[in-house]
């Protein structure tokens, strides 16, 4: 009876162990599969579902939720460099069940077409999301475009453009703006620029541990600390660099982009929404 007890025991434990060790292989060798499960789950639980659409042979891959022409406008939201469509997940966790809300991967970026330097440009970023708005249709009424950071840039040059697309625009910490002293950040882009000197590391797309720190020690006010597991290897910098960046913009937006969103999220020409000329 005792024997038959420890072997209950153990099968009960080793079943167990099995989802653990598996849990911890995966946070040490292989972090970006844990990324995707999780946001597989927001995905599913929010009823965000990920489509594809073309123009041309271009292919845009984007998500959404809800149907246009409801009470509201319908809302686009674009990501920053070197994050994807999943960031806005925590956003579009607040928004009403009901709102239509697309969120599409920037040209170059996870499912979305990479192609030559001419699409990467903020002008041809801006185009090309003209396309996908016209190739979903969502032009058929005025909608809701929302940026930041990179995605705030094209988002500014989407509404100059196109402006009878629109009937409000947010920009969260939007690339582009001039100030008054450049952060250390602009200045070193604008030097690179400048100069021209391609044989020098670009800022935010680190290939050794060295780098990874300068890129945090530019970009975080108080750099987190990495994971061992991290520091131990440079094959993993490049991933923990497109980790950061796309969870820090996650973070950051959850909050300041509510109030924002939920004034502007009446119908077309409601007290409230702004001509995005202005």
């Amino acid at each position: 009876m005792e024997l038959s007890v420890a072997k209950t025991v153990m099968l009960t434990g080793g079943v167990l162990l099995v989802p653990v060790l598996a849990f911890v292989t995966s946070l040490l060798f292989w972090p970006g599969v844990l990324l995707k499960g999780y946001n597989w789950f927001w995905r599913r639980r929010l009823g965000m579902v990920v489509r594809c659409s073309h123009s041309g042979s271009y292919r845009f891959c984007y998500s959404s939720r809800g149907t246009p022409g409801g009470a509201t406008p319908s809302v686009l939201l674009l990501h920053g460099f070197s994050a994807t469509k999943d960031m806005w997940l925590p956003v579009v966790n607040y928004l009403p069940k009901n709102q239509h809300v697309v969120c599409v991967d920037m040209p170059g970026h996870e499912g979305t077409s990479r192609t030559g330097p001419e699409d990467y440009s903020i002008q041809g970023q801006a185009s090309r999301i003209h396309q996908f708005v016209q190739s979903i249709g969502l032009d058929r009424t005025p909608f809701h475009l929302v940026g930041t950071s990179m995605g705030g840039n094209v988002a500014g040059v989407y509404a100059a453009s196109y402006p009878s697309d629109l009937c409000s625009l947010t920009l969260v910490c939007p690339a582009g703006l001039v100030y008054p002293t450049e952060s250390e950040f602009i200045s070193r882009l604008r030097k690179l620029e400048e100069n021209n000197e391609q044989k020098e590391s670009i800022p935010l797309i680190p290939s050794t541990l060295k780098e990874l720190d300068a890129m945090l020690k530019l970009c975080c006010h108080n750099p987190p600390n990495l994971p061992r597991q991290v520091q131990a290897s440079d094959q993993l910098v490049l991933k923990a660099a497109e980790l950061l960046l796309c969870f820090s913009h996650a973070v950051a937006l959850t909050g300041m982009l509510m109030v924002h969103l939920i004034g502007l999220s009446g119908p077309a020409g409601s007290p409230g929404q702004q001509d995005p000329k202005q």
